[in-house]
């Protein structure tokens, strides 16, 4: 395989320069409680705001009439366990070896729990973790990694879930999971109003990641649904945890409840919040991890699922609230990321982002309309974590295997378990492979996409006007070379910094 330029950025050692550095920061208001929530395989166009002709979503289309609706926000990957970790750190995944769902982040990596902790801020972390092992004695467990209390699943769960109370041993909690978390999460709320302190609370929700499962009165909703969409499409059986093939308007009735359920329980949040007087100086901010999956992907309004680097991969809902500083509906193109949390809540909260590379940017002038251009590019890197250099060189295990052991069960089984466990690696020295993997860049209206082939040394590229053609149908390849060719350079030279982060050279400074 032929990378252009990677054995010279490799050699030159060049450092993308998106890093924030440590520095002083002055609040521009009071520092804002913040309620962060994520959805789990929750795509851009299912919402009723979006315009879907089936999905009901009445908490978040409410949500999106009335506070922040970015209507161009991204994951930062195209799938779970790296957008969590961009989440919580402001930094690509690939900095930290996460690489895919079951790779952990590292115990060097400062968390916004962590840094918010330290500025007075009670922490807690409620569902889906799935950046490392929940128990206590792991050394990326929410606990580990910042948060005073946790009440969380080391991956995905549906009804009835399992779920480890700060690191302690699995208890079943019967009911709808949306609404356990949202319970859970109110009464940890409430602990910290009583003490005066400001919160701190992230929601991630197991729904509407697949096998799918509803409450009745969900699930009558979307009863047309079986005979409109009688297509078969692959997951997972309920009944027995293994591979099965389903009509897809069951399943879409099924994953259609989730969403309204988790929607529902959303609108209980905002309720209490309010009632509890505390809605107006609280940040409540929501978004998907991925695109749509491949079972439940409609094929509108963009290109590719769940597991690509194309839109549909990678756009979510994305809704800010805090009415004490968005005082009037607005909407945004501007586009943002999963990876603006860290520095954006950093600002807000008047405490400097690590001194370390950053991919992040402080978005709050979304708020008020100041920020009308993103300032730097977006990237998206699905590495190749698969290479012969990991799976057959052996590198040395990050953490304890032991310490990387799930204990929560859920409904999929792998590799006969029920449980999941985690894997992070000390990078061998980097080489040009190291560059490969599916890959993007967005700058302004352009976007490159880069595949690599199997039969070809040379990769396969993309270009789009996303501006002209959001749905990525036209390659502009032919005509726009000079385009590409800058933007590759900036893409090459921004994964450049990336490997020297993965390296670990981040964590000796």
């Amino acid at each position: 395989m032929k990378i252009k330029a990677a054995g010279m950025m490799v050699a030159i050692g060049a450092a993308w320069c998106l890093c924030t550095l440590a520095r002083p920061i002055t609040a521009t208001a009071a520092p804002p409680n913040v309620v962060l929530m994520m959805g789990d395989d929750h795509g851009w166009e299912e919402t009723g705001y979006h315009g879907h002709p089936h999905v009901k979503t009445p908490v978040l289309d409410e949500m999106a009439a009335g506070g922040l609706r970015l209507d161009r926000f991204y994951a930062a990957h195209p799938s779970c366990s790296p957008t969590r970790a961009s989440f919580l750190t402001g930094r690509h995944p690939n900095r930290m070896g996460t690489f895919a769902p079951g790779w952990s982040f590292r115990p060097e990596e400062i968390t916004l729990a962590k840094l918010l902790g330290e500025a007075g801020y009670r922490c807690g972390h409620f569902g889906k973790w799935h950046v490392g092992a929940v128990k206590k004695e792991s050394p990326v467990s929410p606990g580990a990694m910042g948060f005073h209390e946790w009440l969380s699943h080391d991956n995905f769960f549906e009804l009835n879930p399992w779920l480890s109370r700060n690191g302690g041993e699995p208890e079943a909690f019967s009911g709808e999971s949306s609404e356990i978390l949202v319970r859970e999460a109110l009464q940890f709320i409430d602990r910290a109003a009583e003490r005066k302190q400001p919160f701190f609370t992230v929601i991630w929700f197991g729904s509407p990641h697949e096998p799918y499962s509803g409450l009745p009165a969900d699930l009558a909703l979307y009863d047309d649904l079986p005979a409109k969409y009688t297509k078969k499409v692959k997951l997972t059986s309920n009944e027995t945890g293994g591979p099965t093939t389903r009509s897809q308007g069951e399943v879409l009735r099924e994953r259609y409840a989730e969403i309204t359920a988790m929607d529902r329980a959303i609108g209980t949040l905002r309720k209490h919040l309010a009632d509890a007087g505390l809605r107006q100086d609280t940040l409540v901010f929501y978004c998907g991890d991925n695109g749509t999956s491949p079972d439940a992907a409609l094929g509108f309004p963009h290109r590719g699922a769940k597991g690509q680097v194309y839109e549909g991969g990678t756009l979510v809902p994305g809704l800010i609230e805090w009415p004490a500083r968005i005082t009037a509906p607005r909407t945004t193109q501007v586009r943002a990321s999963t990876s603006d949390l860290l520095p954006t809540i950093c600002g807000l909260a008047g405490i400097a982002p690590p001194a370390r590379p950053i991919d992040g940017i402080d978005i709050a002038g979304l708020f008020d309309g100041k920020l009308t251009a993103r300032p730097s590019p977006l990237f998206v890197w699905d590495f190749n974590s698969n290479t012969s250099r990991l799976t057959s060189a052996k590198p040395k295990p990050y953490i304890d295997p032991k310490l990387q052991e799930g204990t929560t069960p859920l409904v999929k089984r792998t590799g006969g378990k029920a449980t999941r466990d985690f894997k992070n690696y000390h990078q061998p020295p980097t080489t040009p492979e190291d560059y490969a993997g599916p890959r993007s860049i967005i700058d302004g209206r352009f976007k490159l996409v880069i595949h690599d082939q199997k039969k070809s040394t040379e990769p396969k590229r993309e270009l789009f006007d996303l501006e002209a053609d959001p749905a990525e149908q036209t390659n502009l390849i032919d005509g726009q070379r000079e385009v590409a060719e800058k933007l590759q350079a900036k893409l090459t030279e921004w994964q450049t910094s990336v490997l020297k982060s993965l390296s670990g050279d981040d964590y000796k400074k």
